[in-house]
């Protein structure tokens, strides 16, 4: 047995968990969901074989809705599964919720992915007489199953498989074959969770980790025969295939709110204890730099020409930030793409060029793509993932684990300053294996990186002040944010986390570019959010401030303590200790984050599961 700690969760656009044993079977499979409800939270559903027969419930909205439909039931059995979702294809309504049946409702399946060739499979079904009931592409999968069974549900899940194009994780179970779950994957990750006369399915290790530690992870490609004493692993054409089983270690109460309201301030307080760790990863007794894990690659890092980063969302911010960085410190040309984007343009490449990839998740579709793509054209790939084992962890040349922890809300925070931490701590790494920095210049500003806990648990404190300065701006409909240099990206993530639990409109531009458009949307009703620490741009950056304060605009400035002179532009002030302008942006975007979390909860939003997102974009 090997023994791991997997301090992250892996994650799915869509929440799949499974339980064959002798408990509750409805308590393990809707706890299990509601464990996993940040992961798709738009409907839900679960399926078990009860005294030879399948039963369904299923019930559009939140895993609460579920639990309402059936807490008055009897539903008694030992083989179950259950899924919440994020609707892909057809609206989240009670009959495009998981679990899908066959015509005759002998068999169930959950579906974590997108089929993308349904409508020619979709064709085929219809063609020999099966009746859709949704709009979704997973349907298809339990018709073709159906269509294949002779009395041996392995083998019908084994071809329909070769049927479909796409990703897809998968858990069945049909009445006929009462003892077993059929699970399968490709390219949507899936765990078996080993007990004591009971074994267990998920999408995520989040639903099982309170019943074991014992762990397999699914593979792409590989397909498993789950009983209530043991577990049979093949790959899709049936050959076996060696088992490992990895204990988890982290526990369980990461993944609980630990008296906080809401995961998303519970992750946004543990910011600086996520700090702490890193630089106990990173940084040996003298102060020095340590990347151990990276020595095999450390002669192409050295020899790197080129980087091109690609990341989505938050994670792309983070990767904006890693670009100033890195050139400032390792001189080495760096671009910065959105996965989505870059996987469509033409990749030139030269010798000693790297792709970047960075994913809290590792299963990021757009991100993963990318690094698949740029591994045909012959670069070479560094990831920053927070999850081992994933698959973009699996795929690269070379990892750093940006060590965030598990991180539940919907919103990313912890993960972002791990992120940006990490990305810091690589700059100087590499600019030291260069020859641009001495070892005297890195542990310098490594002394400086160990007064960031401190700094960020003041910026906490002041919690009471950002909520009272929310108070004032959250029946606003319009944000813009803005910065230059380091803290434009800052100004991005800014306007996303306002977007992305407040549903206030919000956007981030290069203070610069004011005048280039975006002033036009400047009045006396609009809050203007202006980083402005001290920075080689600070001048130019109060000329901003001050174009927008000649248009009336409502000012909110971030600054640096003892700066007394921006209480005379701003309606609002709020400060950030004083640091190096290369710290700033991780102090900075903390009070951003805070601002968000109390506007969405003023307007009485869900933060932790913000309406059509979900944790982890698994599909395109």
């Amino acid at each position: 047995m090997t023994l791991v700690c997997r301090f992250a969760i892996l994650p799915c656009m869509c929440g799949i968990v499974g339980y064959i044993g002798p408990r509750d079977i409805t308590s393990v499979l809707l706890v299990g969901l509601e464990r996993l409800s940040y992961r798709g939270y738009d409907s839900s559903g679960i399926a078990v074989i009860t005294d030879g027969e399948l039963g369904c419930w299923k019930k559009e909205g939140k895993i609460h809705e579920l639990s309402e439909e059936i807490k008055s039931l009897t539903i008694k059995g030992n083989v179950g599964i259950g899924h919440t979702r994020w609707a892909t294809h057809g609206v989240p309504n009670t009959i495009n919720a998981h679990p899908h049946l066959d015509t005759g409702s002998s068999i169930a399946v959950v579906h974590n992915g997108i089929i993308e060739n349904y409508l020619s499979l979709k064709k085929k079904i219809k063609a020999a007489g099966y009746i859709m009931r949704s709009q979704t592409d997973s349907e298809v999968i339990v018709h073709l199953i159906d269509m294949y069974y002779k009395g041996d549900l392995a083998q019908a899940v084994r071809m329909a498989m070769t049927e479909l194009e796409g990703s897809f994780g998968l858990s069945v179970i049909c009445e006929n074959e009462p003892d077993k779950i059929v699970v399968c994957r490709k390219d949507s990750p899936l765990i078996l969770g080993l007990g004591k006369g009971e074994n267990f399915v998920s999408s995520d290790i989040n639903a099982i980790v309170t019943h074991t530690r014992d762990m397999v992870f699914l593979e792409d490609g590989h397909m498993a025969i789950v009983t209530q004493d043991d577990v049979t692993l093949t790959d899709f054409e049936g050959k076996a295939v060696e088992m490992k089983v990895e204990q988890v270690t982290w526990n369980a109460e990461a993944s609980e709110k630990s008296g906080f309201d809401h995961f998303m301030l519970k992750e946004i307080h543990e910011q600086p204890t996520v700090v702490r760790r890193i630089i106990d990863k990173h940084v040996s007794v003298d102060g020095a730099l340590q990347f151990n894990h990276l020595e095999e690659a450390m002669k192409d890092l050295t020899k790197s020409m080129r980087f091109i980063i690609q990341a989505c969302g938050t994670s792309w911010h983070a990767g904006l930030i890693g670009k100033y960085l890195w050139e400032e410190y390792a001189h080495v040309p760096t671009e910065v793409d959105i996965s989505s984007e870059f996987r469509y343009r033409q990749m030139l490449s030269g010798s000693d060029e790297f792709v970047v990839a960075i994913s809290q998740s590792g299963e990021t579709a757009d991100t993963l793509a990318c690094i698949r793509e740029a591994k045909s054209k012959f670069f070479k790939i560094l990831s920053f993932v927070n999850v081992k084992g994933s698959s973009i962890d699996r795929e690269s040349d070379a990892v750093v684990y940006t060590h965030s922890g598990p991180e539940i809300g919907v919103a990313s925070t912890k993960n972002y300053i791990a992120q940006l931490l990490n990305v810091y701590l690589f700059g100087l790494y590499l600019g030291q294996l260069k020859g641009h920095l001495s070892k005297a210049d890195v542990i310098k500003k490594v002394a400086q990186v160990k007064r960031l806990p401190g700094q960020l648990e003041k910026i906490l404190d002041q919690a009471p002040t950002f909520k009272a300065i929310a108070e004032k701006y959250y029946k606003s409909r319009e944000f813009i944010f803005i910065g230059r240099g380091l803290n434009y990206p800052t100004a991005l993530e800014g306007a996303l986390k306002l977007k992305e639990i407040s549903y206030i409109h919000a956007t981030g531009y290069p203070a610069g570019e004011l005048k280039h458009g975006p002033i036009a949307l400047i009045d006396e009703k609009l809050p203007v959010v202006c980083l402005a620490p001290n920075s080689v741009t600070y001048e130019k950056m109060i000329s901003n401030i001050e174009e927008v304060r000649a248009r009336g605009g409502r000012i909110i400035i971030v600054a640096t303590e003892g700066n007394e002179a921006v209480k005379d532009l701003a309606e609002d002030v709020i400060y950030i200790p004083e640091c190096d302008e290369e710290f700033s942006p991780i102090l900075s975007v903390v009070p951003l984050q805070l601002l968000s979390y109390y506007i969405a909860i003023m307007l009485e939003c869900d933060v932790d599961q913000p309406r059509n997102l979900a944790k982890s974009v698994t599909v395109e």
